[in-house]
């Protein structure tokens, strides 16, 4: 089935912006491959933006860059020290000082500095995770030539992103792993699987529609274009390319037996999203009501992966995941066309 790709690459394959475990390497493998690279800038300073920017100028086709849209809440000392004393017995088994939980935040919203280290180095594409920035701040965007994605979980959420402007909506399936983009609830009820989001999405926009979640082989791309997806963005199948800077623990995980069990939860960052089931996740819930709003909740938890880790555990850490982890590690090159091979 011919589909038209709205992507302006050869392949409809976008790989997913993953914060933490990718950088424009394995991005700029995916656009040689034919497919759209994303690099995250969540995590990234002024500096290191445009840096990977810059890299980015040698990309083959069309690349991404991907921000969050929250919007900050301000720190709650009674939560704080309600998340602390839920994790006070672990502190004691590892011998981490309280003392050591970092302050502030480690992810930002797109902010006006971002826009204008953008500005230097225009992307094709701009994506957004948590909703878009506000109206002057997109316009900008726009102006600089950008392309604009956006992430939406239910049909309002989308009609939403198309009313204020997004040229293509990815839907976001509850199988994806990392973050859910939710942004107009924060019901996790109202989530529903990739397959029965996309044709409602398909249907309720007259943009492109991008589908997103539990898609890691060449027969989940064709479905999702059979549904009426006019590109497929992919973010697991990735972590295990060699070009991706997943973590070796995090790499033993998804090669586990036990990388089948993924959960949504809150714990690591105030936000839900799904990861690989862990000691943490199983011995304090996967969603829980004392963790601070995000992304405070992590700061707590800095310390104990830090020590966790250290002794070759990843009890404490985010093992980020979607519900189809691949059969096995692929190149950044090699998974992309392969993910593509059956496109007629």
């Amino acid at each position: 089935m011919a589909v038209s790709n709205p992507l302006g690459s050869r392949l409809p394959i976008i790989q997913a912006p993953m914060a933490g475990s990718q950088d424009s390497r394995l991005a700029l493998a995916v656009c040689a491959a034919g497919g759209v690279g994303s690099i995250p800038a969540a995590m990234l300073n002024a500096e290191a933006l445009a840096a990977e920017l810059q890299r980015m100028q040698a990309a083959e086709g069309p690349w991404n860059v991907n921000f969050f849209c929250h919007q900050p809440q301000p720190a709650d000392a009674a939560v704080e020290q309600s998340w602390r004393d839920c994790l006070a017995p672990y502190f004691t088994e590892l011998s981490v000082d309280a003392g050591q939980i970092p302050a502030g935040a480690g992810r930002q919203p797109f902010s006006r500095d971002q826009l204008g280290v953008l500005a230097a180095s225009p992307p094709p594409m701009v994506s957004f995770h948590f909703g878009l920035p506000a109206a002057d701040l997109l316009a900008e965007v726009k102006a600089l030539g950008c392309r604009v994605l956006a992430s939406a979980t239910t049909v309002a959420e989308a009609q939403w992103l198309e009313q204020q402007g997004a040229d293509l909506i990815i839907a976001q399936g509850l199988e994806a792993g990392g973050h859910r983009g939710m942004f107009l609830s924060s019901d996790i009820t109202t989530q529903v699987g990739t397959f029965a989001l996309l044709p409602q999405i398909v249907a309720a926009v007259s943009v492109p529609v991008i589908a997103a979640g539990g898609i890691a082989d060449p027969s989940g791309v064709n479905a999702a274009l059979r549904l009426g997806a006019r590109a497929v963005q992919i973010g697991t199948a990735y972590l295990l390319s060699p070009e991706a800077n997943t973590s070796a623990l995090h790499r033993s995980a998804l090669q586990a037996p036990g990388a089948e069990h993924t959960a949504l939860t809150n714990l690591f960052s105030g936000r839900p999203a799904r990861g690989i089931v862990n000691r943490l996740m199983r011995e304090q819930g996967p969603m829980s009501q004392q963790v601070p709003a995000f992304p405070l909740a992590g700061n707590a938890l800095a310390p104990l992966r830090k020590a966790a880790e250290a002794d070759g555990s990843s009890d404490f850490s985010p093992l980020w995941a979607g519900q189809h982890i691949p059969d096995r590690a692929r190149s950044a090159a090699e998974l992309t066309l392969w993910l593509a091979s059956g496109l007629d």
